[in-house]
């Protein structure tokens, strides 16, 4: 077994095993990640590199707007939040502009940091 692939499985497991806040705490990493490493790609003015990552927090945002449940009104507000936040994507990719993607991630960190406060207040102590 190569270290890439047992890297993989740990991957998969830990996803696999994942509680649904984790798999969105999850989520949230990995859309700031992406976002970062589109930063980097601009910097590095490797357009290619920038697009794709782009292309991947904008698949996690649409994702997490699909999954949206409207019975709950507070839906309504994160639908909004994730429209502007593709919209804004959307705007870096075409334009590669690095401080749309910033405000992107001061969006998505808040978002990422309010879900931990919410995992910690619904653990039992």
């Amino acid at each position: 077994m190569t270290n890439a692939s047992g890297y993989d499985m740990y991957q998969k497991n830990k996803v696999m095993t994942a509680s649904p806040a984790e798999l969105t705490l999850m989520l949230y990493e990995g859309a700031i990640k992406f976002i970062n490493v589109a930063i980097m790609g601009i910097d590095q003015k490797n357009i290619e590199k920038a697009h794709n990552n782009i292309v991947k927090a904008t698949r996690i945002i649409e994702e997490f707007r699909n999954s949206l449940d409207f019975k709950y009104p507070v839906a309504k507000d994160f639908d909004v939040v994730y429209e502007y936040i593709l919209r804004r994507l959307v705007e870096a990719n075409v334009h590669k502009d690095k401080e749309i993607l910033e405000e992107c991630l001061t969006h998505l960190r808040s978002m990422r940091d309010t879900w931990k406060e919410v995992m910690q207040t619904g653990r039992p102590s």
